[in-house]
């Protein structure tokens, strides 16, 4: 795809998780190729069941542009694509596209009043520094922030109170 494209050509590529953080030759050359000689724009991370029933693995969209740099890559955390799933892949509420447009399309304006560091949202900017500090890993997961909120439970003997009434 890289070769085909002119300088200035975008591309948008659905790919395995696999070519995100495997830790192959090919694998770190592909994404040190897109990051290097390629301007890498965006990783939108999808769950996995999103092209069943023909394949169950997690998959993701890289977005790049062939020639220039790379300064930031833009992640957003894809839950939900308006289907369910599993096999049936029933239509459901939850999807995620529409917004992931809308956040495509003001992502450079958001990031500007984003607070810096700030990786709890489904979307959010990672410098090109810290991705080649971890070996060129494209992996959501890698740099989102998960936030837990502590949960509090009763004492055993109040628990087991509980359970003998």
């Amino acid at each position: 795809m890289h070769d085909m494209l002119v300088i200035g050509g975008r591309c948008g590529v659905i790919v395995p998780d696999g070519v995100l953080f495997g830790s192959s030759n090919a694998h770190k050359e592909v994404r040190k190729m897109l990051t290097e000689k390629c301007r890498l724009e965006g990783v939108i991370s999808m769950p996995s069941g999103v092209f069943k029933p023909y394949a169950g693995v997690s998959t993701a969209v890289l977005i790049f542009q062939k020639g220039g740099t790379t300064d930031k890559v833009w992640f957003y955390d894809m839950q939900a694509d308006g289907f369910s799933l599993d096999d049936k892949r029933d239509k459901i509420k939850d999807n995620d596209i529409p917004d992931i447009l809308a956040s495509w399309a003001r992502r450079e304006t958001e990031d500007a009043r984003r607070e810096m560091g700030k990786r709890t949202s489904k979307s959010f900017f990672v410098p090109i520094e810290e991705i080649k500090e971890n070996n060129y890993d494209l992996s959501i997961n890698r740099y989102k922030e998960t936030v837990y909120e502590p949960v509090k439970y009763d004492k055993p003997k109040v628990i087991l109170k509980k359970i003998k009434k």
